[in-house]
C-alpha cells in the first residue's frame, strides 16, 4: 500500500486520500481567525471576481471552473475519511463540461452535460474492481456532481443570459448578507439553537437576522436593477432560507466526516466549500427570481 507522503501530486489529485485536519493559522483579535490572512485571501478573490465580471468574462468562467474543481477535490478527500471513494476523474471532466456547456450553450446543454456526467460516473465505477461499496461510491459521486458544478452553473447562466455583471453582483450581495446578518444577530441576541447537533452556533435569532438583512439588501439591489421592491423582498427571504440550508448541508458533511474545515486551500478561511456552501445552494433559486423579475 502506498503511503500518503510518497504519493505523487497527480495521484493525490485523482485519488484524494482522507483529508487531515490542518493546524489553523494563529488567530488575531476576537474574530477567531487570522485576520491578515483572511483579508488578503478575500481581497484576492474579490479582485478576481470583479476582473472577470466587469473586464474580461473568460476570467470569470475560469475562476468558477477552478473553484469548483477545488471544491470537488475537497469533497473527495472528506468522503474518503468514511471509506467512500468518489470517482474523481469523470467528476473532474464532468465539472468542466457542465460549466462550459452552461456558459456557451445554455440550460438545455447544462442538463445534458449533467446526465452524461452521471452516466460516466456510474459506468466508471462499475468497471472498477474495488471492494463492495459500489452503490455508496456512485451515489456520493453523483451527489458531488449535483452539489458543486450543477448548482454553480446557474451563476454562469446569470452572467451569460443577462449580459450584466450587476446581476451576479446582486446575487452575491444578497447571499453573503445571509452570513453577515446571521452572524451579527446571533452574536447579539442568539439564545435558542437552531440545529445544535449540526451547527451549535446557529440560532433562531441569527436566522431572523439573516432574513432581515437579506431582505433589505435584496430590496435595494433589485430596485437598483429596475425591478419592483417586492421582488427584492422575495429574493432576500428566499436567499436566507435556502442559504441557511446550504450552510447546514456543508455542516452535515463535515460533522459526518469529522472535519472542522474542508481544507486549508484558502488561508484564513479554510476550504473552498466553506465559503461557497450558501452561494451554491442559492444560485438556482436566485437565478429564477432574478430572471423573472428582470425579464431578461
Amino acid at each position: 500500500m502506498v503511503t500518503e507522503p510518497t504519493r505523487s501530486r497527480a495521484d493525490r489529485i485523482l485519488r484524494p486520500g482522507p483529508t487531515q485536519d490542518h493546524a489553523q493559522l494563529p488567530a488575531s483579535g476576537r474574530a477567531g481567525r487570522n485576520l491578515p490572512a483572511a483579508v488578503t485571501t478575500a481581497v484576492v478573490l474579490i479582485g478576481a471576481l470583479a476582473l472577470g465580471l466587469v473586464y474580461w468574462t473568460p476570467a470569470f468562467l475560469t475562476l468558477v471552473v477552478v473553484l469548483c474543481l477545488m471544491a470537488t477535490w475537497e469533497l473527495g478527500g472528506a468522503f474518503a475519511r468514511i471509506g467512500v471513494a468518489v470517482t474523481m476523474p469523470p467528476l473532474y471532466v464532468g465539472t468542466v463540461g457542465i460549466l462550459v456547456s452552461a456558459w456557451t450553450l445554455g440550460p438545455e446543454a447544462l442538463l445534458v452535460s449533467l446526465f452524461l456526467t452521471v452516466f460516466v460516473i456510474i459506468a466508471w465505477r462499475l468497471m472498477e474492481d474495488r471492494g463492495t461499496s459500489t452503490l455508496s461510491d456512485v451515489v456520493t459521486s453523483v451527489f458531488c456532481a449535483v452539489y458543486v458544478p450543477f448548482l454553480a452553473a446557474f451563476v454562469l447562466l446569470m452572467r451569460s443570459e443577462s449580459a450584466s455583471a450587476a446581476v451576479v453582483a446582486a446575487y452575491v450581495a444578497v447571499t453573503v448578507s445571509n452570513d453577515i446578518g446571521g452572524w451579527a444577530a446571533g452574536v447579539l441576541f442568539g439564545r435558542h439553537p437552531m440545529t445544535p447537533r449540526l451547527s451549535p452556533h446557529k440560532s433562531w435569532e441569527g436566522f431572523a437576522g439573516s432574513v432581515l438583512m437579506c431582505s433589505a439588501v435584496g430590496v435595494a439591489s433589485l430596485m437598483a436593477l429596475g425591478a419592483q421592491w417586492w421582488w427584492g423582498l422575495l429574493a432576500g427571504a428566499t436567499a436566507a432560507v435556502v442559504g441557511t440550508v446550504g450552510d447546514l448541508t456543508e455542516s452535515a458533511i463535515k460533522r459526518e466526516t469529522g472535519l472542522k474545515d474542508m481544507s486549508n486551500l484558502l488561508p484564513g478561511h479554510g476550504g473552498v466549500l466553506d465559503r461557497m456552501d450558501s452561494l451554491l445552494m442559492t444560485a438556482p433559486v436566485l437565478y429564477l427570481v432574478l430572471r423573472t423579475a428582470l425579464e431578461w
